[in-house]
């Protein structure tokens, strides 16, 4: 009998965004397994960049990014009744030696927040960043590469939108990605899992207390404060987010 037929959806998002709860809504499908990060191995060899757990990281992952593609795009799922295999990529992780044509073989979709909470929240996190180590232009320039080739804008969800209303965002994306949307997606038991990266100690805090999209009154967004030496940096980032927010699927109220 022949294997049967797996979508390879990947979603491309940068930092301090809800990817991970967005792995989460669909790791908790039934037909659906997962793959956290599968490049940030390769990208803390590459860089050296001072990240928590970074040599843990790097001895437990494949850091060759020519074989994570041929696995993400070739490979077997390791779940027998796994027909959706839903890839959480970070676009920071996208560096100029990695070859993007690959992603043709893919379902590729596109996680986007406001920028200024993006700054706001990395900023308490590292004091010092560029606008590459955010993913704003790699998001970008793959968004761009994947609309040439399919002649119009590839699946986007917004953030915000996706917390207000995660069950109409998520129906309208399953719909776009050619699957069935179940309910299952909207809550998942609380805790670790074993399909998260070794990093998950230093960042998963707050979604192993969830079990659902949680949407936390946020402070209006004129009242955001960012160090000044970002402001210019905030200004090319909004530049990439609106660019991209004119596809979303849903929007914001």
């Amino acid at each position: 009998m022949a294997d049967k037929p797996v979508k390879r959806i990947a979603m491309w998002s940068g930092p301090r965004n809800i990817s991970t709860a967005l792995m989460r809504a669909f790791e908790n499908r039934e037909d659906c397994c997962v793959v956290d990060e599968p490049f940030y191995g390769y990208y803390l060899k590459s860089t050296a960049a001072d990240h928590p757990a970074s040599e843990d990281i790097i001895a437990s992952m494949d850091c060759d990014w020519r074989s994570v593609v041929r696995q993400l795009c070739e490979g077997s799922p390791m779940q027998d009744n796994c027909s959706v295999f839903y890839q959480k990529h970070m676009t920071q992780h996208i560096l100029p030696e990695l070859q993007m044509a690959f992603t043709s073989q893919l379902i590729n979709c596109f996680l986007i927040r406001q920028p200024r909470r993006i700054i706001a929240s990395y900023a308490r996190i590292r004091p010092q960043f560029t606008l590459e180590e955010l993913g704003f232009p790699q998001q970008l320039q793959l968004f761009r590469l994947e609309a040439d080739r399919l002649g119009e804008a590839p699946p986007v969800i917004d953030s915000a939108a996706t917390l207000q209303a995660p069950r109409s965002s998520l129906e309208v994306l399953c719909k776009r990605l050619g699957i069935a949307y179940t309910d299952r997606m909207l809550r998942w038991p609380r805790g670790k899992r074993h399909s998260d990266g070794v990093w998950a100690p230093y960042w998963y805090a707050s979604v192993e207390r969830s079990s659902g999209f949680e949407s936390p009154a946020e402070q209006r967004l004129d009242t955001v404060e960012i160090p000044a030496i970002y402001e210019g940096l905030c200004d090319e980032a909004e530049h990439i987010y609106d660019e991209l927010y004119r596809h979303a699927l849903t929007k914001a109220a």
